[in-house]
């Protein structure tokens, strides 16, 4: 995150091309460990030691694990200043206190305990965030846990369906109000179950058992005429729907959103869970799909890798951007297709491998994509590592700001060109261009100069 007031401090604390006298200077500065502490990778002891001096405990939360060496450790250990032997422990507890989800092994650090031992902590808040973290736990663990005292253990124990439930503790989860709401969205269940769930007027409950992708065809009755829009689209992704009846629920709850219900909206724009079964059908009855209102199905159908050609040709002109990029990672998809979706659209870079990074994909075209009158198909073309320095000057005075910062982020951006972008109105851009590996060395020296370091 960039340091809104001294963004070039922030940025050069990220660089991992700085040397350690760059980061021991950055160190004295608020702006310069704030930057130090999203870098990656270790930090070598005399850089450990300035932030100690300078930032407290601030600086020492951040100081665990690999980042920084065993003398590091021990030197933290035994300093002085009590606030800087416990400050790792202490914010790590205070994240426990407000069941905060973290890495297992951060807990194991912080505790001076074994997973193993933490999880029959006396701490029910302890005890909850393990539960969160572990997902790997043995069956034995998972039993403990759905046995808790504490309902807030039972719940953490229950938010995926990894491990599981084993089956003999499936009627006990789905009766328990600890647990119901969560467990209701993978687990089989009876008509009785269901129906038992439907009843109690829990609108979470009624969405949950709505998302679960093993309900059967008496257990969707149940739901089909539940008004509430996030429920209706769930049951229209079942299976167990004829398309009159799917068209209809949708019809409604685009209209609810047309009216101006906010929960419309969420329920029609949010990942709802998608309607999977259809990837295990036999091809003439996905192919019944192709025409299918509903994107979700058309988005399942693009993910099957055995369509014809005729099909393939669809989905690649399909209404819906989302299905014409899903498709698009098929391994035989045409040059002059990646090409176009591309420019048209921009690359969604929230999926890798991006479609400018598929072997078919013409890389020596990227490049052209800098001249596109579309801002995105411009950002696409910066994947192009050895674009040209006239083509990055260019897009570097682009109104969208977004632009900017992924040129000064780029590799072959010049030192003329990142002392530029040091001095643009976008703090992220001025973060981003200090932070850039290829600034010079003595650019990074008047930074430092320059802030008075």
């Amino acid at each position: 995150m960039t340091h809104l007031r001294y963004p070039r401090l922030s940025g050069l604390g990220t660089n991992p091309a700085a040397p350690d006298d760059i980061l021991v200077r950055l160190a004295a500065h608020p702006a310069g460990r704030h930057g130090i502490a999203l870098r990656q990778g270790n930090l070598a002891d005399v850089v450990v030691e300035a932030l100690l001096a300078h930032g407290g405990r601030d600086a020492a939360e951040g100081l665990h694990g690999d980042r920084i060496s065993a003398a590091m450790h021990r030197r933290i250990a035994e300093h002085p200043d009590p606030e800087i032997r416990t400050a790792f422990a202490d914010s790590v507890r205070e994240m426990v206190a407000l069941r905060i989800s973290m890495p297992v092994n951060v807990l194991e650090e912080a505790y001076g305990e074994p997973r193993e031992r933490l999880v029959t902590a006396e701490d029910a808040n302890l005890r909850a965030v393990v539960a969160s973290s572990w997902s790997g736990r043995p069956p034995e663990v998972q039993v403990e846990l759905l046995a808790d005292r504490e309902p807030s253990v039972r719940a953490a124990a229950t938010e995926s369906p990894t491990p599981g439930v084993p089956p003999q503790w499936r009627d006990r989860c789905l009766a328990d109000p600890a647990t119901r709401t969560n467990v209701a969205r993978y687990l089989p269940m009876t008509l009785d179950q269901a129906a038992h769930l439907v009843a109690i007027e829990d609108r979470d409950l009624r969405r949950a058992v709505a998302a679960n992708p093993h309900l059967t065809a008496e257990i969707v009755d149940l739901l089909v005429e539940i008004e509430d829009p996030v429920v209706r689209v769930g049951v229209a992704h079942s299976r167990h729907l004829d398309a009159a009846t799917r068209d209809r629920l949708y019809a409604d709850v685009v209209a609810q959103r047309d009216a101006g219900s906010t929960e419309a909206w969420v329920a029609l724009s949010w990942n709802f869970p998608e309607p999977g079964w259809l990837r295990g059908e036999p091809l003439t009855v996905r192919l019944g799909y192709l025409d299918c209102p509903q994107v979700a199905f058309r988005k399942v159908l693009a993910s099957c890798p055995d369509l014809p050609p005729e099909a393939w040709q669809r989905l690649d002109n399909d209404s819906s951007v989302a299905v014409r990029r899903i498709a698009a990672r098929r391994p035989e998809t045409a040059p002059e297709v990646l090409e176009r979706l591309v420019r048209e659209n921009g690359d969604d870079y929230n999926v890798r491998p991006l479609l400018v990074e598929h072997p078919h994909f013409p890389r020596h075209r990227l490049r052209t994509l800098a001249e596109d009158p579309n801002p995105h198909a411009r950002y696409a073309a910066l994947q192009d590592r050895a674009l040209p320095l006239d083509a990055l000057r260019r897009l570097a005075a682009a109104p969208e700001p977004w632009l900017r910062r992924a040129v000064a982020r780029h590799p072959n951006a010049d030192p003329a060109l990142l002392d530029r972008l040091l001095t643009d109105r976008g703090p992220e851009i001025a973060d981003d261009a200090a932070g850039n590996p290829v600034l010079p060395l003595a650019r990074m020296y008047r930074i430092l100069a320059e802030a008075q370091l």
